[in-house]
């Protein structure tokens, strides 16, 4: 999956087309997660993956944090940034793994992921990275847990 969604990112960014306001010069870098969940369980940490891929036409040395401060629901557990380092231009990219963790129960949206460029000090918000429903822990009935897992 990983390496069609880097291919589909690689061919974004050589795509021709670019003009004032492109989604390439609004987002020169995007962050996009590897299957993530549609659910997660109560205060039970979960590894997420997230490819990065430079859409820009330079090389850029990037760090990728994940903001407590813009997060709500469901948080980041344990390092909340990773340095990158250098990352090739037109399709470049790289996967990173985080883990995150529900505080509370309902639907969220996975928000509060930054790229910042280290070289220029350029931040990068990304949009929303996908949508979780956080629930609650089955009461001890292993039967219903898979019931739920099916669902």
């Amino acid at each position: 999956l990983s390496v069609d969604v880097a291919a589909a990112s690689a061919q974004r960014s050589s795509s021709s087309g670019r003009g004032n306001g492109s989604l390439d010069e609004l987002l020169p870098v995007t962050v996009e997660p590897i299957d993530p969940p549609s659910t997660m369980r109560l205060s039970v940490p979960e590894k997420i993956s997230l490819l990065v891929v430079n859409h820009s036409s330079e090389t850029m040395n990037l760090q990728i944090q994940l903001r407590l401060s813009r997060m709500s629901g469901v948080v980041v557990c344990g390092p909340s940034f990773v340095t990158l380092g250098s990352v090739p231009p037109s399709g470049g990219s790289c996967t990173i793994d985080f883990r995150l963790v529900a505080l509370v129960a309902g639907l969220f949206p996975v928000t509060g992921c930054f790229i910042v460029d280290l070289t220029t000090g350029i931040e990068v918000e990304q949009p929303v990275l996908f949508d979780v429903f956080a629930k609650l822990p089955a009461d001890g009935n292993e039967e219903e847990e898979k019931k739920d897992s099916l669902l």
